[in-house]
């Protein structure tokens, strides 16, 4: 089944917006993914672009759902954002109209509270692998996937120990991995070249066309630099060990 989790962008559609977050992925409302080509942001200055990415409100004013992790975008360097926009700007404008996100009450409302101001740091040098790590995997929004919820907040002691879920239409339920430090049940017995190779091996040279890949988004993160993903290792070998086994990744719901 072909859905947002299952193959690459499609050529000639970079930015057009328009994806469906949904209650049947189990979220309190529909949000749409907007259209970010120029034929919608061209009245938008480079200010009102970095504060939607760095705060979650938007030029006009609305307060943004953070399915975009704004408040971890609001934790990188300033230089690292302003490249973000010099990108956007380039892309081709597609007209296409996305439709208003209708959020559940009491959402509708909660979510005006949710924008905060960013707190930007220096992207560590490349030498100082453990923070570099970090940096990447604050601005990859790895905590957020592979750590438990509950209504929004993390459970208490089981950062990156994995089991959110995450449901796919006409697909099932798929549950993150543990990446902490535990030996036993996360990443603590990896070597940094089979972790590096876990990314790799999901080249688009590797992967059939429309190949369902999990809703971790490999295609984006297996084109990195390999000594980028040997960063993340190394930071993510520093976090506290959680037992935490997933036996069950995937429950699905085809008959």
């Amino acid at each position: 089944d072909k859905n947002k989790f299952a193959s690459p962008v499609i050529s000639g559609t970079e930015g057009k917006g328009g994806e469906l977050f949904g209650k049947e992925e189990g979220l309190p409302g529909n949000i749409y993914a907007p259209n970010i080509t120029p034929d919608h942001l061209g009245s938008w200055t480079d200010g009102e672009l970095f504060r939607a990415i760095t705060s979650g409100v938007s030029k006009d004013n609305t307060s943004l759902f953070p399915l975009m992790p704004y408040n971890n975008f609001g934790k990188m360097d300033k230089e690292d954002i302003l490249s973000i926009i010099s990108y956007i700007r380039t892309l081709k404008p597609i007209k296409n109209e996305i439709p208003k996100r209708e959020l559940d009450f009491p959402l509708n409302f909660i979510v005006n509270s949710m924008p905060q101001n960013p707190n930007f740091q220096t992207i560590p040098k490349k030498s100082d692998s453990i923070n570099y790590g970090k940096y990447l995997v604050n601005a990859a929004s790895c905590f957020t996937c592979h750590t438990q919820m509950n209504k929004g907040e993390p459970i208490k002691d089981m950062d990156f120990a994995g089991g959110e879920k995450f449901k796919i239409k006409n697909y099932g339920t798929i549950f993150s991995s543990n990446i902490s430090s535990d030996k036993e049940t996360g990443i603590g017995n990896w070597t940094k070249e089979s972790f590096i190779k876990r990314f790799k091996d999901y080249s688009p040279k590797n992967i059939k066309n429309n190949e369902f890949q999990t809703v971790m988004p490999w295609y984006n993160y297996t084109e990195m630099p390999e000594d980028e993903i040997g960063a993340i290792y190394d930071y993510l070998k520093t976090t506290k060990p959680i037992k935490n086994l997933i036996e069950n990744r995937f429950i699905s719901e085809k008959k």
